[in-house]
């Protein structure tokens, strides 16, 4: 297909975080070469229990289960479109989902025209996103696009970030576009090219401690406050080898899992401060990103840019201008840079850029299931 000069599609993001199903309608249109955007409406349909625990749960099922899940999250995926689309008459040209990151471990090598290969000659490194795009395209009648980074890890790259395309098209006034969800990421344009990568653990370890608190989450970084820095957890954490370098790089769960909590479980300190100093540890490698690139002017969007106190952890370390927009922006981004995913995947343009995730070549991403 060839690229049109517009599109309305529908958005699909589920973070890490698990706060809910992010859907937002888009439209975009080209003009010349800037391409304009509108989220029409958008709405965070938030996980009941049961589905926290399943999405929870999800890495420890066996292979039988584990693909039931997929293909019910995707039946899951596509009822709530269909509630979110009732009594609207448009046409959608498709929908574009992130999925829900189950397992992310790309492992690709330094180079990438020379990815790592397992004992039997396969690329090592793989990643699994649930949410059947068969299942969401029967379910509601629409063609829809899935799995967006399978194709650069095969290719030997990270499979992530995505978010840049979008950040390079749709949103390049801001010097940089901090991303706080379950993780936080950043893009940015240096010496004429966008780079890319996770920075550091987010929300994944700030909701961690809150749930311990009996909190779904800590709002606007209260809990964090009570608590006090640990600084030898603090100066630990910070030497831990993945922030040894700026290059093409990613995080899992997994990892925070590995490397981050046991540190924090080590000692024996209170959950408050526990808190305090994961929330001071992501602010203080934030901020060196923000000062080794002398980046001047900061979108920030994500669950995290509500957190007040992480928010004001980081301008301490930083004379960067943080900028903090408007509600729709924080909240649904990610949503709306898929959907602009999706468009570039009907026209056959790139979504993936080599630069931002070390493969060896640009890739055209995401699966199509035609709903006709």
């Amino acid at each position: 297909m060839k690229l049109k000069n517009s599109y309305t599609i529908i958005g699909l993001m589920s973070g890490t975080s698990l706060d809910g199903l992010d859907v937002a309608l888009c439209t975009f249109t080209k003009n010349k070469s800037k391409w304009i955007y509108k989220i029409i409406e958008a709405k965070t349909f938030t996980y009941n229990k049961p589905w926290k625990e399943k999405l929870q749960k999800a890495p420890l099922l066996n292979a039988q289960d584990f693909w039931k899940l997929h293909i019910d999250f995707g039946k899951f995926s596509g009822q709530t479109i269909n509630q979110f689309l009732e009594g609207k008459k448009l046409k959608v040209d498709a929908i574009a989902s992130h999925g829900h990151t189950i397992f992310h471990q790309p492992k690709i090598a330094k180079h990438a025209s020379k990815p790592l290969k397992n004992k039997n000659g396969d690329i090592n490194g793989f990643t699994c996103q649930i949410g059947d795009g068969a299942a969401i395209a029967g379910q509601t009648n629409i063609d829809t696009i899935c799995d967006f980074r399978s194709l650069d890890i095969a290719r030997g790259g990270q499979g992530a970030p995505l978010v840049p395309v979008g950040d390079e098209l749709l949103f390049n006034e801001y010097d940089a576009c901090l991303n706080i969800g379950g993780i936080a990421n950043i893009s940015f344009k240096q010496n004429k090219k966008r780079l890319a990568f996770d920075i550091c653990p987010a929300n994944l370890v700030f909701n961690f401690y809150a749930a311990k608190a009996g909190m779904d989450y800590d709002k606007g970084g209260k809990l964090a406050t009570i608590g006090k820095v640990d600084q030898p957890i603090f100066k630990k954490l910070n030497a831990l080898s993945f922030y040894k370098n700026f290059k093409s790089k990613s995080l899992g769960r997994e990892w925070i899992d590995e490397k981050i909590i046991p540190l924090l479980e080590k000692e024996n300190i209170s959950i408050h401060d526990k808190l305090a100093t994961a929330v001071e540890h992501s602010a203080f490698q934030t901020a060196k990103v923000l000062n080794n690139f002398h980046i001047k002017n900061i979108l920030i969007t994500g669950g995290g840019a509500y957190n007040s106190f992480f928010i004001e952890r980081i301008q301490q370390y930083t004379t960067s201008n943080l900028i903090v927009p408007d509600d729709k922006t924080i909240q649904f981004k990610e949503a709306l840079i898929f959907a602009f995913l999706g468009a570039l995947r009907l026209g056959n343009q790139h979504n993936c850029l080599k630069q931002v995730t070390g493969a060896d070549k640009n890739s055209c991403g995401g699966a199509l299931y035609k709903a006709n």
